[in-house]
């Protein structure tokens, strides 16, 4: 698994609104059994509104999303299966969030 790939929902139950959840783990903790993953959810079911620099705009697979990073989460490595992109060129946008939603910068 590669810092920044996007996996599918495992969860039946929030993909129709979370389609997809992103890896944001450090490769150097690789070993843990857990992966630290914020989900991609549909822009329009957000009424479209992002909040800027917390929740930036996405566009993976044709599909306008929200980096929904106040639900940061963890996930069992055993339940994200095959990654089906990368939005590893949008680094600094992901990692400006995570510095918003953490230190408020």
């Amino acid at each position: 698994m590669a810092q920044f790939d996007v996996f599918r929902n495992p969860s039946a139950t929030t993909r129709k609104h979370y389609p997809y959840l992103v890896d944001i783990q450090s490769p150097y903790l690789d070993e843990l059994a857990t992966r630290i993953v914020i989900p991609l959810g549909k822009a329009d079911l957000f009424k479209n509104t992002a909040m800027k620099g917390l929740t930036p705009e996405v566009i993976f697979h044709d599909e306008n999303l929200l980096l929904l990073t106040p639900q940061i989460s963890s996930i069992s490595k055993k339940q994200l299966k095959d990654p089906v992109g990368s939005i590893s060129h949008l680094r600094d946008e992901l990692t400006n969030a995570l510095d918003f939603a953490i230190f408020g910068i």
